[in-house]
C-alpha cells in the first residue's frame, strides 16, 4: 500500500489517494459492448442539445426585433449587472492602504538612539566580604542643554549605587551623575556630557491614551547583550493602581498610577521606554507580575505623571510634595480591641488613618495634631488607609495649601485646619 499524485489518472507514480500492487480486473466483453452502447446514446443527445442552443441563440435578435419577445436585446450595451447590483464606474475606486508594519518601524526608529542602557556598580563591603556587584537598566534621554543630556529611569535601576555609567546605542559609554532619585514614583534623573547624543526623545501626553492603541517598548532586557531590544503589544489599561510596600513591612505605603501593556517587559527594561505609534514617549516602564501563571501583564509610569516629577528632580534633586509630618498606619490593621480600647472609637469607624507619631516643628505639630488621632477624612474625602492620604497629599494639593482634617480623638469627632509645609524624610 502507498500514495501517489494525481496529476495523472493512469499512472500511479502521479495520482493521489491509495494504490494496490493487485492487477486491475477486467470486464466481460459483453458488459463492455452494452456500455459502449450506452456512450454512444448519451453523446447524440448531448450533440442535439448543443445544436438547439445554437439555433435559439441565433434567432433571438430576429424574434426581437420582430416585436415576439416580451423584453428588448440591445446588442451595444455591455450587461453590468453583477448579483443584481449595479456597477457604478462613474467614479475610480480607491484603495485605503494601512501599513502597520512601516509605522511601528517608522516609530522605533525616530526613538531608539534616545534609549539607553543603565549600568549600576556597587563597591564590596570589606566588613561584610561582598565582591562588587553589577546591575544593568534602561533609560531615556529627553533633554539636551548647554552641553548635557539627561536620562530618566527607575530608581530601583540606580539604588545603592556607587558608580553609574550610561551605554549609549552605538555602544559608548559615558559616566553618568545621579541628580536625584524618587523612592515613591521610582524614578529617577542622570545628567551625562552630551558630546555623542544625538536623539532626544519627545514625550506625548497619556492622558490621552485609550485601552487596545498600539504600545511599543524599548530597552534592555537582559542587559547589553539585548541592547534596544523591541517588544510590541497594546495599552490593556490606561488607568491601573498598584499599591506599593516601600518600606518592605508588608504593608502598602503607596499605589502607583500606571498604565498595563501587555508589550513583553522583561529584567533590565525598567527605565526604558513605552512608546506610542507616532514615536512619543508615552510611559516610562517599572515593574511586571512575574508569576509562572501570568504572562504579558506589565506596566509603564505615565509620562502625566513621571513629567512633573522628572522637572522636579531635575531641579531640585528631590520632590517637593507637602506632608502632614505624621506617622500613620491603617485603621483596618489595629486588632478591633484598642479600636473600642485605646482609641476609644465608635463601633461603626472601621476605616482611616491612625497617627503614631508627630514630627517636631511639622505642619500637624503646629496644627495640634496627636499621637492616637484617627484621621478619617481630608478635605471632606473619605480615607480608608494610609495610601489614601499620601495620594490625596501627593497628587491633589502643594505646599502651602490649607487642607481639613477631619478626626476622631478620645471618641468626639473634630476638625482641624492644617496649612501643608515642604517635605520631610519620609
Amino acid at each position: 500500500m502507498g500514495y501517489y499524485d494525481s496529476q495523472d489518472p493512469n499512472n500511479k507514480s502521479t495520482q493521489q489517494g491509495h494504490y494496490s500492487s493487485e492487477p486491475r480486473h477486467t470486464e466481460p466483453q459483453e458488459r463492455y459492448r452494452k456500455k459502449k452502447g450506452k456512450g454512444r446514446t448519451a453523446l447524440s443527445a448531448f450533440g442535439g442539445a448543443v445544436l438547439g442552443g445554437l439555433i435559439v441563440v441565433m434567432s433571438t435578435p430576429a424574434l426581437s426585433s420582430l416585436g415576439w419577445l416580451p423584453y428588448e436585446i440591445d446588442g451595444n450595451t455591455p450587461n453590468e449587472q453583477v448579483n443584481s447590483t449595479q456597477i457604478d464606474n462613474s467614479e475610480p475606486s480607491q484603495a485605503v492602504n494601512l501599513n502597520v508594519s512601516s509605522g511601528i518601524t517608522d516609530a522605533v526608529e525616530k526613538v531608539s538612539d534616545a534609549v539607553v542602557g543603565v549600568t549600576n556598580m556597587q563597591q564590596g563591603d570589606i566588613f561584610s566580604q561582598q565582591e562588587a556587584a553589577e546591575g544593568t537598566g534602561s533609560g531615556v534621554i529627553y533633554k539636551k542643554e548647554g552641553g548635557k543630556a539627561y536620562v530618566v529611569t527607575n530608581n530601583h535601576v540606580v539604588e545603592g549605587a556607587n558608580e553609574l555609567t550610561v551605554t549609549l546605542t552605538d555602544g559608548t559609554d559615558v559616566p553618568a551623575t545621579l541628580l536625584g532619585a524618587d523612592l515613591i514614583t521610582d524614578l529617577a534623573v542622570l545628567e551625562i556630557d552630551d558630546e555623542h547624543v544625538d536623539t532626544v526623545a519627545t514625550f506625548g501626553n497619556s492622558e490621552n491614551l485609550r485601552a487596545g492603541e498600539p504600545a511599543i517598548a524599548i530597552g534592555n532586557p537582559l542587559g547589553q547583550s539585548f541592547a534596544s531590544s523591541v517588544t510590541q503589544g497594546i495599552i490593556s489599561a490606561t488607568e491601573r493602581s498598584i499599591p506599593v510596600d516601600l518600606d518592605g513591612d508588608g504593608q502598602p505605603d503607596w499605589n502607583a498610577e500606571v498604565l498595563q501593556t501587555d508589550a513583553a517587559i522583561n529584567p533590565g527594561n525598567s527605565g526604558g521606554a513605552l512608546i506610542n505609534i507616532n514615536g512619543e514617549v508615552i510611559g516610562i516602564n517599572s515593574m511586571k507580575i512575574a508569576q509562572s501563571a501570568v504572562e504579558g501583564i506589565g506596566f509603564s509610569i505615565p509620562t502625566a505623571v513621571a513629567e512633573p516629577i522628572i522637572s522636579d528632580l531635575e531641579t531640585f534633586g528631590e520632590v517637593k510634595r507637602p506632608q502632614l509630618g505624621v506617622g500613620i498606619r491603617s485603621l483596618a490593621d489595629i486588632p478591633v480591641q484598642h479600636r473600642t480600647g485605646t482609641l476609644n472609637l465608635p463601633e461603626d469607624i472601621e476605616n482611616g488613618v491612625v497617627v503614631t507619631s508627630v514630627a517636631p516643628n511639622s505642619s500637624a505639630q503646629k496644627a495640634g495634631l496627636q499621637e492616637y488621632d484617627v484621621i478619617v477624612q481630608i478635605d471632606g474625602e473619605d480615607l480608608n488607609e494610609g495610601a489614601d492620604l499620601r495620594r490625596f497629599l501627593y497628587t491633589d494639593r502643594k505646599v502651602g495649601d490649607t487642607v481639613t482634617v477631619t478626626l476622631y480623638r478620645d471618641g468626639e469627632k473634630q476638625d482641624i485646619d492644617v496649612q501643608l509645609q515642604e517635605p520631610q524624610s519620609f
